[in-house]
């Protein structure tokens, strides 16, 4: 697993036209193949995907169908819920204040208030609202061994940018071990402003995001529960039955949403209590099992292709969107690359940016990535 240039322009011409995710445009055309599925089928998986999501906690106020005859129209909202859709009650009083101020008809941004970066962060995307970001790989210094840094900036009009966050994966470890910090110039475990890591098995093919707080290996029993830290996300990497022909499977297993819209506080003290160990036992009580939407091969193009809407640019095998296999049409987080080192990253509730970056970061990373 490379992850230097090399690795990268080697991405498309490599895997030759077999594994090519390329972008779909907004024909009609398009649109259509991919709504073969009848409406009475798709009402009947939004209601299967409410109950499930109210079973591990996420509200019915998610409300797939409200709005659904425009949506179905209107080829350029299917990838996300309307905007219009009713915020439901979001997770604070800060991002109350935002879902209601969410677009009017005249404008399609929705104000997202990134004041308290730590916060934000960590905060789930207001219900209704994509929130659209962009990665950039900063290479310098890998001539001299460094790995790359990745920012990640939130996208507001006019083509103005707000940072996020930044990654970079450590030197001295074992296994893949990003940090995440929010300020671009200071990536240390110990400075103040580290916020998450992200962190890889031996093979380089499951990863798990925890948050700031301690590892529990390093504590003493007696210690405050509420400082352990949190695990925000596992993402699970799988070789595909085509060998490396195909687009590869990933899936992503996130804490479960209460009814307050917030998320469930998962903090492992052991191995048994882990995200991946939860997955892997079948015990999704209180989680979320994501996975990666499985392109559809197009025979004129030679290639496999998802609709990203226009927000991504260039084929890659690294493109992405997660979704809920209920609803395939309610894209969860989607990546992709625009140019040799730039990628957008959407997300939706109930993602958090931490989560999304993470995800994004463990796919650049990802010993798969470059076979």
């Amino acid at each position: 697993g490379i992850d230097g240039p090399a690795a990268f322009q080697d991405d498309v011409q490599k895997i030759g036209s077999q594994v090519q995710i390329l972008t779909v445009g907004q024909s009609s055309h398009d649109e259509d193949d991919g709504e073969k599925v009848a409406s009475g089928q798709q009402q009947q998986s939004k209601q299967d995907l409410r109950t499930t999501m109210q079973k591990k906690g996420i509200s019915s106020s998610m409300n797939f169908d409200e709005e659904e005859d425009e949506e179905d129209e209107d080829s350029s909202s299917s990838s996300q819920l309307n905007s219009n859709t009713r915020p439901g009650s979001a997770t604070s009083k800060k991002s109350n204040k935002e879902a209601a101020s969410a677009p009017s008809p005249s404008t399609n941004e929705p104000l997202i208030d990134v004041d308290d970066l730590e916060e934000f962060a960590v905060r789930p995307a207001p219900q209704g609202v994509t929130v659209k970001c962009r990665i950039t790989r900063d290479k310098k210094g890998m001539d001299r061994g460094m790995y790359p840094t990745y920012y990640l900036h939130l996208e507001r009009e006019h083509g103005k940018k707000v940072f996020l966050l930044a990654g970079r994966k450590r030197k001295k470890s074992k296994t893949s071990n990003y940090l995440i910090s929010i300020d671009p110039t200071d990536l240390s475990r110990g400075g103040e402003s580290f916020i998450g890591k992200l962190r890889s098995n031996l093979m380089g093919t499951k990863f798990t995001v925890y948050d700031n707080g301690v590892n529990p290996m390093k504590t003493t029993p007696s210690l405050e529960a509420s400082i352990l830290r949190q695990e925000l996300a596992a993402i699970c990497y799988e070789t595909n039955v085509l060998g490396f022909k195909g687009p590869r499977k990933m899936s992503v297993i996130i804490p479960g949403m209460n009814m307050d819209h917030e998320r469930v506080s998962i903090r492992p003290r052991n191995e048994h209590e882990t995200l991946l160990a939860r997955w892997q036992n079948k015990n999704t009580e209180s989680v979320i099992e994501l996975h990666n939407k499985t392109p559809v091969w197009n025979d004129d193009t030679q290639s496999y292709v998802l609709n990203f809407h226009g927000r991504v640019t260039q084929a890659s095998v690294k493109n992405f969107q997660i979704i809920h296999d209920n609803d395939p049409d309610y894209i969860v987080m989607q990546f992709g690359r625009v140019a040799e080192d730039v990628f957008t990253m959407d997300y939706n509730y109930p993602m958090c940016a931490l989560q999304a970056f993470a995800i994004a970061l463990s796919s650049f990373d990802s010993k798969l990535a470059c076979e």
